[in-house]
């Protein structure tokens, strides 16, 4: 790994301000997905050092949470300056543990910048209130403070941009916060954290802590120092931590699973749609959970809606994401491609046809060719679940009505899709779906100023926009008498 600032590849754990080496435990090797081959390690810390953590945060939120928002909001303009200096570093190391195409890990560490920056900006807008009080000698007031140390969980699809949307919302605030990167993609984070530190990140107000994601979660979940849990990953892993949460009444922020549709109605504009229909399902080769599952067309586009999508995907580059013009990088592991196998032949058994694309690029290979299946019915497991690879299941509605309805038949709720070119049919639509976020007519639409998250089961709370650094705010009411 050819690097221009060599100290941006950290390989130790940050505990509550210093660098740890090794601990009791062994350490963890990072794999690159592309090549197999071993590209560092980290130590596995101990239950005994997430205690130190916690105990160091707690002690320096003491001091930044009287920082003025002013004096974070510097920090924190600081730290997105450092990283967008030092993309091309970072989007080498994000290339090389998580696989995707070196263009789009550029873009996530300009996004990554994005919300640093953004944030910095929004510690700066933490309003209170004033409130008419319904007596004469009474005066009405709402604080809104930190809540305090917070543990940051996030996964491997995004492990740079995730990593600030909620660090620095939680910072912003005028918390600390202890992240837990997922242990197949450690390496951004921790360059994060060394910008952070150069940035001057007071010591202790972020600790990042590396090793097996089970023992790590679990003591921070269950930790009394602990008062707000964030977390990205499985539904059911949610829903665990969540319940360990309980135990100690913490606040909670979960991004979970999704089933996201992509409407394609009758009068929609093909070109149009058919362009983001690649971009919503085989960006970051398919690996992001605001990607499209579904994708729903009107009968009577259907056949050309398919023959377009069919064409642009087999020009769709499939390669290592260090060369240049990759667009489709390798899956993140040997279990997910193995997964992805299961569901494409499953769903062909089942009465489905592949378009195109279908099997894995070569055997041993981490790469799934980018594949189209026509034919597919909502009862499929490659419809029910959450694919996680370049895999697009094509199914056909009669109306607006079906549309909708096969739409909202999922347990997950984050992000939804359509195309039409009806002003009335939007706004009817954009209502009925029942989903955090909706596109119409576009599917890049993920950014720092407007507010990322899902309903029903794909989660709970609001990433980016003002609502970011809301979660990690309560309300304090404070009334004056006897004036």
């Amino acid at each position: 790994m050819k690097l221009q600032c060599a100290s941006l590849f950290e390989q130790s754990a940050y505990v509550g301000g210093s660098w740890v080496d090794n601990t009791s435990l062994p350490r963890m090797q990072v794999t690159n997905p592309s090549t197999h081959e071993i590209i560092g390690s980290v130590p596995q810390v101990t239950v005994q050092q997430v205690d130190e953590a916690v105990a160091c945060a707690n002690g320096a939120f003491r001091d930044w949470r009287e920082w003025s928002s002013r004096e974070r909001a510097l920090v924190l303009r600081e730290w997105a300056r450092l990283v967008e200096s030092h993309r091309d570093d970072l989007a080498i190391i994000l290339c090389s543990e998580q696989g995707k195409p070196l263009h789009e890990a550029r873009a996530e560490i300009t996004q990554a910048a994005n919300y640093l920056d953004w944030f910095s900006e929004e510690a700066r807008r933490i309003y209170g209130d004033n409130i008419p009080a319904p007596r004469r000698s009474q005066r009405i007031r709402v604080l809104r403070q930190p809540i305090g140390v917070c543990a940051a969980m996030t996964a491997w699809t995004f492990p740079s941009s995730m990593v600030a949307r909620r660090i620095g919302a939680a910072l912003a605030a005028g918390c600390t916060v202890i992240h837990h990167p997922d242990p197949q993609t450690p390496f951004s984070a921790l360059a994060l954290c060394v910008l952070g530190e150069s940035a001057g990140l007071p010591r202790g107000v972020l600790s990042v802590l590396t090793g097996d994601g089970d023992s790590i979660r679990s003591a921070l979940a269950s930790h009394a120092g602990v008062k707000k849990v964030s977390f990205t990953g499985s539904i059911e892993e949610g829903k665990r931590l969540m319940a360990v949460c309980s135990t100690t009444v913490k606040k909670v922020s979960l991004e979970l699973g999704a089933n996201c549709p992509f409407i394609v109605f009758d009068d929609a504009d093909i070109e149009l749609a058919v362009k983001g229909a690649v971009d919503a399902r085989f960006r970051h080769s398919g690996q992001a959970a605001m990607c499209a599952n579904r994708f729903l067309v009107h009968t009577d586009v259907f056949k050309d809606f398919v023959t377009r999508l069919v064409a642009k995907v087999s020009t769709l580059k499939v390669s290592d994401g260090m060369v240049e013009g990759a667009q489709i990088g390798p899956l993140i592991g040997d279990t997910a491609v193995t997964r992805l196998e299961h569901l494409v032949d499953k769903a062909v058994h089942e009465g489905a046809t592949v378009a195109i694309g279908g099997s894995r690029l070569t055997v041993g290979s981490n790469f799934f060719r980018p594949t189209v299946l026509t034919g597919v019915r909502p009862e499929m497991s490659v419809c029910g679940d959450e694919v996680l690879g370049p895999v697009a299941s094509v199914l056909q509605f009669k109306d607006e009505d079906e549309a909708v309805a096969l739409a909202n038949n999922t347990l997950t709720g984050l992000a939804a899709y359509f195309y039409t070119t009806d002003i009335s049919r939007a706004f009817r639509v954009m209502e009925a779906l029942e989903c955090g976020v909706v596109g119409v007519n576009d599917s890049l639409v993920f950014n720092e100023v407007a507010p990322f998250g899902g309903i029903k089961e794909s989660g709970i709370g609001r990433e980016g926009a003002h609502s970011g650094v809301e979660e990690y705010l309560e309300p304090k009411y404070v009334c004056f008498g006897n004036l």
